[in-house]
């Protein structure tokens, strides 16, 4: 059983103990990547388009055809606006959209399996959005039916879809578990009616746990559900009301977000009353009290803001350090190539980072020529490679055994990272990391803060000083 003492959630095996001290939360409570690649994307740029991606494609089929796949499709349709919402999304009540989307979609997997001609089992799949759901039965089945078309399936691939609990039935998780889902997560943000009637998303427990049931009777083996501290008219008792309901519904895995509001950014925000959100003392308790009550359920500290049941794939991997992070955060499966489809879906194939354009129109207007969508990207370097590593193992592990990283990489770690350990030392100092010539090590003390430390790695952020683009770490 996992236990909280002194601020410390033990966990079990080799999973990641994590401490909550709120002074070096506030200290280092500042804008940063979230990394779910290296570099991010806000390094992309249009000098990478279609033509390099095609390129990507071919470098693969000569050089890695049978190595797994990884899938991700773009669903942006939405009934309702949720005002919190950062996601790229389309608001409408017309199905008929959806319909024409699900056409082009199919046009844009038709030219990527085309080009790779490609046997390579796909290892996992993901529907995200927006809401996937939106999608009629007949849509969703062409979807399915057109990725297993033109990509054969692993037997145990993981096959996950987003849902909104307010638009599915009992009926609706059996259908998608019929077409071979079996991993589905569950937006629930918080269930104090008031901050659901603040954010413009009215659910209830029951609808909720009528999904989560549902997809354990239709063989559904992981059930995520997403919580959000930081929304308006949030408490610290009535947040932890909804932890307590949450934990009762008892899911394999948590996602614990914060809030970032940045109403510039995403304009529904704008429609969030600035007073209105919690001050950041309630949010730190929030986040405190959050800590305190998954530990105490038996969660495990993934890392950044995920927990899971210390059975769950994901505590399964990172006990033995082969957790990975992608666009979709942490994943269990080796670090896959990942083809993406739809507006704005972000792939990596190779050493290339590809993102579609953002609009229907652009979409449209692409796969009518019969070009790929792609509108940006990024072409790699060596040194990007290898800092890529050393964030992922640091992001995933909570270390990095530097013998290890020197053999993989044929680095001399004091030598190529000199300015790193320099910029480490402070870290060091506040007790987020140790530092010795054979280890860098996240402390229980940094692990909230692990963003924090892979910064340090972070060239392409040193050199910009572009931190303000970013979400802030807690």
């Amino acid at each position: 059983m996992t236990t909280l003492k002194s601020g410390v959630l033990a966990t079990p095996q080799t999973a990641a103990p994590l401490a909550f001290d709120p002074d070096l939360v506030r200290k280092y409570d500042h804008a940063g990547p979230r990394y779910t690649s290296y570099p991010t994307a806000d390094r992309f740029h249009e000098a990478f388009g279609p033509a390099d991606y095609v390129q990507a494609l071919i470098t693969r089929r000569e050089t890695r055809p049978h190595d797994p796949l990884s899938l991700y499709v773009h669903v942006p349709f939405c009934n309702t606006l949720c005002f919190y919402c950062a996601c790229n999304k389309v608001i409408t009540k017309d199905h008929g959209r959806s319909a024409k989307y699900i056409r082009y979609v199919a046009r844009e997997i038709d030219i990527v399996s085309s080009i790779l001609e490609s046997d390579a089992p796909v290892a996992q799949l993901h529907l995200g959005g927006g809401t996937p759901t939106f999608l009629a039965r007949d849509e969703m089945s062409s979807l399915i039916g057109h990725l297993r078309g033109a990509f054969p399936f692993a037997p145990d691939a993981e096959v996950s879809i987003e849902v909104d609990p307010r638009k599915v039935d009992a009926s609706t998780i059996a259908f998608l578990g019929s077409l071979g889902f079996n991993r589905i997560s569950v937006g629930v943000q918080d269930f104090d009616p008031d901050v659901q009637k603040a954010v413009n998303r009215i659910q209830s427990e029951d609808e909720t746990r009528t999904v989560i049931e549902s997809a354990r009777a239709n063989g559904f083996v992981s059930v995520n559900t997403d919580l959000i501290y930081g929304l308006p008219k949030q408490t610290v008792a009535g947040f932890s009301r909804t932890l307590d309901r949450v934990i009762g519904l008892s899911p394999d895995r948590i996602a614990l977000y914060s809030y970032a509001h940045v109403p510039h950014l995403f304009k529904p925000q704008r429609r969030i009353l600035l007073d209105e959100l919690p001050p950041p003392a309630d949010k730190l308790a929030i986040l405190s009290l959050a800590i305190e009550k998954l530990g105490a359920a038996g969660y495990v500290y993934i890392g950044m803001d995920h927990f899971a049941k210390p059975g769950d794939e994901l505590a399964r991997a990172q006990a033995e350090r082969k957790l990975h992070r992608n666009f979709q955060g942490y994943s269990t499966k080796p670090d896959c190539d990942l083809l993406a489809f739809g507006i704005s879906a972000i792939g990596k194939v190779g050493r290339t980072y590809v993102q579609n354009v953002r609009t229907l129109d652009e979409y449209y207007d692409r796969l009518d020529a019969r070009a790929l969508p792609a509108f940006r990207g990024y072409l790699l370097t060596d040194d990007d490679l290898v800092r890529r590593d050393a964030i992922s193992r640091l992001m995933c592990d909570f270390d990095l055994p530097i013998p290890e990283f020197e053999a993989r990489h044929g680095v001399v770690f004091h030598l190529a990272f000199a300015a790193e350990l320099l910029a480490l030392a402070p870290l060091a100092a506040d007790g987020l990391v140790e530092v010795t010539p054979t280890l860098i090590r996240v402390t229980e003390r940094g692990r909230l803060l692990v963003r924090t430390v892979a910064m340090v790695f972070d060239r392409h952020l040193r050199e910009a000083r572009a931190a303000a683009r970013y979400s802030r770490v807690i």
